[in-house]
């Protein structure tokens, strides 16, 4: 290390539209919803992450609750760099340790456009960023689950976020076919809110919807360890009577066959498109599932089912694209030619 290495930093950020991750030194240092609570009078953030995701539903006239991600990409520049300035601060007062320098290293979907990759460089650059690279989501994700990503050996990635689903087949270092669709978790909780509309004339925020995907969301029916029923709390949409429902993994299911089906399509379209000596790989060895919708369960069995092929969840799913962007970070002259 040089004499004044002290004065900069090097992190690795997963930029995501549910949640952002910060990596320094190969540890988590900063997790927390993609969120931030604003002022409407002077537009400065009140509160960042956690903070912010508990106002959600219960703010006044003065307050707003953005999320500055959508569909994977910047939806709202100001709130955006606001939102990575704060969380940078708070890995500064977790390890006490004060750095003017920041050598940032950012996923971004493999489907982004050149505009939608200035927004992301632009914010991390006006959040104190002094060097700011970019690296594709599929192929961080292939490296923290530990894969080679430059041997010839077909690998497929199939990482469900927030916002974004994005499928790759990766070889020899590079993306050989990809497919990226705007159907993940933020749709499966949209589903959810509007099933319970629908079906039992109950209104719910996105926090309860998002509360019920985690606990009893389902791709599948005939779980073999099916859990206990989730009981949602609310008023009655048109009476404002309180209500109070249970919600099974049998409901879920079927409120979220649609999005389900629109992955399952994306999957095998993008199987399709793939050569026959990587599908040849691919379908020996599996194909791997990470990204926080990978948690959704039985979604592995399901798309098993659908492709004939085995899909094998990730250690740390949630992780596995942070941890991924934070390797590339520290051999960043290893893994040069995947970064932008």
């Amino acid at each position: 290390m040089g004499l004044f290495s002290f004065l900069s930093q090097e992190i690795a950020i997963d930029l995501g539209t549910a949640n952002t991750i910060i990596i320094q030194n190969d540890k988590v240092v900063v997790d927390e919803p993609s969120i931030v609570a604003l002022d409407t009078h002077t537009q400065q953030a009140i509160a960042i992450g956690t903070k912010a995701r508990q106002m959600m539903g219960r703010v006044h006239p003065g307050l707003q609750v953005v999320r500055p991600m959508k569909d994977g990409v910047i939806a709202d520049f100001n709130c955006a760099e606001l939102m990575i300035r704060g969380m940078i601060k708070m890995m500064e007062q977790k390890s006490h340790f004060f750095t003017p320098s920041l050598k940032i290293v950012v996923c971004i979907p493999s489907g982004c456009t050149e505009v939608e990759l200035r927004a992301v460089r632009d914010s991390a650059e006006n959040a104190g960023g002094r060097e700011v690279y970019m690296i594709h989501e599929p192929m961080a994700a292939a490296i923290g689950i530990g894969i080679n990503v430059e041997e010839a050996q077909g690998n497929m990635i199939v990482d469900i976020g927030g916002g974004t689903t994005e499928i790759a087949v990766i070889a020899l270092g590079g993306i050989v076919c990809d497919k990226s669709i705007k159907v993940a978790g933020d749709v499966f909780t949209a589903k959810i809110q509007e099933a319970l509309r629908a079906n039992n004339n109950i209104k719910v925020g996105e926090r309860t919807a998002e509360e019920i995907k985690i606990h009893v969301g389902s791709a599948l029916p005939d779980l073999e360890n099916p859990p206990a029923e989730y009981i949602v709390r609310g008023p009655h949409q048109i009476s404002a009577a309180p209500l109070e429902i249970p919600v099974s993994h049998i409901e879920t299911a079927a409120w979220l066959e649609e999005p389900l089906t629109q992955i399952e399509n994306a999957v095998v379209a993008a199987l399709e498109a793939t050569p026959p000596e990587l599908y040849a790989d691919i379908s020996r060895d599996g194909i791997w599932l990470t990204g926080g919708g990978a948690l959704l369960k039985g979604l592995d069995v399901r798309l098993q089912r659908k492709t004939g092929i085995k899909f094998k969840v990730a250690e740390d799913p949630l992780h596995s694209v942070a941890r991924g962007t934070g390797i590339a970070l520290k051999n960043i002259d290893k893994y040069q030619f995947l970064i932008r």
